[in-house]
This record gives structure tokens, C-alpha cells and sequence, in this order.
């Protein structure tokens, strides 16, 4: 993603050891200068994998929540901006949890969406193979943008109309989540803003200059899943987070 919108990539193993300034960078002293001088850490790009984020400690991990709010980072008194565009991408593994920790609620909610990968198909898993035979490709990828295309086409997408009842509509999708008996911990309002945002992207991708109910209702699943915890009576009934999301959408009236 970065290589293609030609900008700066950075990546950071999460580890339990791994510190707040590991993250963020810190003030270095200079002995030839005798000042301190800020290094920055590897937080300064415009795309940041965090591998394994819960293998880090909640304190490491709490060194994302500005970067990844407010896009700039805060050392000692002092405010740098963070790059623009600026976007993290998390990865979990799903099934080996020995030595990690649970991620705050504070930082999944400022997640735009969640995914889950799965696996390849047969021949998908056979193209890869064929793929990286001799090479990566990600050795010949070439930009197909700029990074100034892309705070274009942001601004873009801020302009994307949105009617007066889309917006009740999201509302109401997401105030759902804080009434049902099968949910325990409802979405925030920073939830109701990401399923705007990825609505109005998912419309400027479709060449539209405004949202359509449609657009709303297939961002939700995406939005919405990781920001919700289900009750322990609806696990032991055999309810899904995924079944739970398609009630939301069949039980507000879509306008």
C-alpha cells in the first residue's frame, strides 16, 4: 500500500519488552552539541504496520491512542505532527493468545474497521506459490499515485454529501448497540463518525457524490464488530457478533 501511493512504510514487531518510546521516538543527548535532539521513532510514516499488537504491554500500547486520534505525538511537553496521510494497520493472531494482552477498549474503538483474513483459496494459495517462485512481487510494484492524490481525494471524500436522514440513520444503528439484551458493551460515538467516514468513502469509490442507505449498511459489519462485546447469555445461545450486526439492520428502518 505505501510502495503504491509512494510513501513511507514502516513496521514494528510488538513484543512485551518493546517501550512507549520505542514507538514514539524520545529526546537524544548530543555530546557535540550538549542539547537534547528528538529522534523520531518509527511512528513517523504515512503507513505503520503494528505486528502482533497485543504481544506489547497496555502501556506501549497506550503510546498509539494520539498518534492514531490525532496524528502527532507528544514527548515531554513538546507536539510533533505525524506525516500525512497517516494510517495504522493492526494484526492479531487469533488463535495463540499465551503471552499477549487484551487491547483497551480506547484503542480498538479508534480502529476504522476490522478484518479478518481467512485463508486462500486452492487456487489463489497456488498463484502465490507461482508469484514468489523467483521473486517478491512487492520487489516490482510501482506507484500507481501521489501522496498529494491521495490528501486530494480525503478531501474529497469530507465533501461527500450525507442527507439529514442517512445521518439519524446511523445514529440509530449505532444507539442500538448500547439496547439490546444481546450486547454488553455497546459502540461509541467515535463509532457512529467511522461508519460516516467509511460510508462516504465507500460512495466516492462508487463514483457518487452522496450516501445512499446501501453504502451504510455494507460498511456497518466492518465498523461495528470489533467495537461491541456480546453478553455472555447470547454466547451461551449460540449468537454470533455476526448475526447480532445483521439484527441492527433488520430492525431500524432503513430511510
Amino acid at each position: 500500500m505505501a510502495k503504491s501511493i509512494r510513501g513511507d512504510f514502516k513496521r514494528i514487531q510488538f513484543t512485551p519488552d518493546l517501550l512507549p518510546s520505542d514507538v514514539t521516538g524520545g529526546f537524544v543527548f548530543d555530546p557535540k552539541s550538549t542539547e537534547f535532539s528528538f529522534r523520531k521513532g518509527p511512528v513517523f510514516a504515512n503507513i505503520l504496520l503494528a505486528d502482533e499488537i497485543n504481544r506489547t504491554t497496555p502501556r506501549t500500547q497506550s503510546a498509539l491512542l494520539e498518534c492514531m486520534q490525532e496524528s502527532k505525538v507528544t514527548v515531554d511537553g513538546r507536539t510533533f505532527a505525524l506525516p500525512r496521510p497517516f494510517m495504522v494497520i493492526g494484526t492479531q493472531n487469533p488463535v495463540e493468545h499465551q503471552g499477549t494482552y487484551l487491547l483497551p477498549e480506547s484503542q480498538i474503538d479508534r480502529f476504522l474497521m476490522k478484518l479478518n483474513m481467512g485463508y486462500l483459496g486452492a487456487e489463489e494459495e497456488a498463484a502465490v506459490l507461482s508469484q514468489q517462485k523467483l521473486v517478491h512481487p512487492i520487489e516490482s510494484l510501482e506507484p500507481v499515485t501521489e501522496l498529494e492524490t491521495v490528501l486530494a481525494m480525503q478531501e474529497d471524500i469530507r465533501k461527500v454529501t450525507i442527507s439529514p436522514g442517512i445521518m439519524d440513520y446511523i445514529v440509530r444503528l449505532v444507539q442500538s448497540t448500547r439496547h439490546r439484551d444481546e450486547i454488553k458493551l455497546g459502540a461509541s460515538p467515535r463509532a457512529s463518525i467511522a461508519l460516516m467516514k467509511a460510508s462516504s468513502a465507500w460512495a466516492y469509490l462508487e463514483e457518487r457524490g452522496y450516501v445512499v442507505p446501501d453504502d451504510v449498511v455494507k460498511m456497518l459489519p466492518w465498523v461495528i464488530k470489533h467495537r461491541i462485546s456480546l453478553h455472555p447469555k447470547a454466547i451461551v445461545a449460540g449468537k454470533s457478533i455476526d448475526s447480532v450486526v445483521a439484527g441492527l439492520v433488520s430492525s431500524i428502518p432503513i430511510p
